[in-house]
């Protein structure tokens, strides 16, 4: 890894966009003060933008010790310059409901992003035109609490979209699909009948991240110990068969969220709900504390 990668992360209780040095663990506020509660992440370097998803205002005031119902159709995307300054609209309020992970293709620009209340998978270009739901989950025969989508990875080489539906909170009904990036002909996000699930009954999945070269899915998991509040991977399966057991590479967090992998350096950084980031080693499961952010710490991403 370069000495000088930083890691990016969001605070949802102050509202802050940070950069975090991960050698010193020096925090730099970036912007303060959002208050509609910053989920995902994404760091484009060319162009020198930070990308998040908002979920909204919550229905009530957001507190460390409990998360607020999120039901008003008043998510956006928003990008703060690298440097710090001032917010920018991408999305515009009310295009989704909640906006949960964010992910991008950095061949095309294109930004991917989930809606948990909204119960759907989105994308658009990098500049928020051509905003096109991919997966609507609501009403394919589960509770609505069980349709909720939360993590995202995007394998554009091959073609694949993984999301997580995360289920009632520590409710061991969460859930790892997949489905083609594409639509398929005369199907549409409401429709389309190529949804695969890769894994079902897991604690409480959240963010995922994706070594693509080996094929592996990582994820957060904030449900019940001891198989939640971890750290897990798993080979991802071949088309139209289900994945293996998952290994736990860490646990303990409090309240795991954000992930972000440095595959180089066989180093995963998991950020929690307690405000702690932390590094973890992908061979020993080794963690190590990086930084505390004031507030609840949600999306994370990496970026040299």
């Amino acid at each position: 890894m370069s000495d000088t990668a930083q890691l990016y992360a969001l605070d949802i209780i102050r509202g802050g966009v940070h950069r975090i040095d991960i050698e010193t663990g020096e925090v730099e506020d970036l912007i303060t003060g959002i208050d509609e509660a910053p989920d995902g992440i994404v760091v484009d370097e060319a162009e020198g933008f930070v990308y998040f998803t908002l979920m909204g205002v919550p229905d009530t005031p957001l507190t460390p010790d409990r998360e607020p119902p999120f039901t008003h159709r008043n998510g956006s995307i928003q990008r703060v310059p690298m440097t710090g300054g001032e917010a920018e609209i991408v999305v515009p309020r009310g295009t989704f409901t909640t906006g949960k992970q964010l992910a991008t293709d950095p061949a095309t620009g294109r930004l991917y992003w989930t809606d948990r209340e909204g119960h759907g998978v989105y994308r658009s270009e990098r500049d928020g035109s051509g905003v096109t739901p991919l997966v609507l989950t609501a009403h394919r025969g589960l509770p609505l609490d069980e349709e909720e989508c939360v993590g995202i990875a995007v394998d554009a080489e091959n073609g694949w979209l993984y999301w997580t539906q995360k289920g009632p909170s520590d409710g061991g009904k969460g859930r790892i699909l997949r489905a083609a990036l594409e639509i398929p002909d005369g199907e549409t996000a409401v429709t389309r009948d190529d949804i695969e699930v890769l894994w079902e009954r897991l604690p409480e999945p959240i963010d995922l991240d994706l070594d693509r070269e080996n094929q592996v899915l990582y994820w957060t998991d904030r449900g019940n110990p001891p198989e939640g509040n971890t750290l897990n991977r798993a080979p991802i399966p071949a088309p139209d068969a289900r994945g293996e057991q998952p290994t736990i590479v860490a646990s303990g967090f409090g309240e795991a969220i954000g992930l972000a992998l440095d595959l180089p350096g066989q180093v995963a950084y998991v950020s929690d709900l307690s405000g702690s980031i932390r590094a973890v080693d992908l061979r020993s499961g080794a963690v190590r504390l990086i930084a505390a952010l004031a507030g609840g710490a949600t999306g994370i991403a990496l970026a040299r």
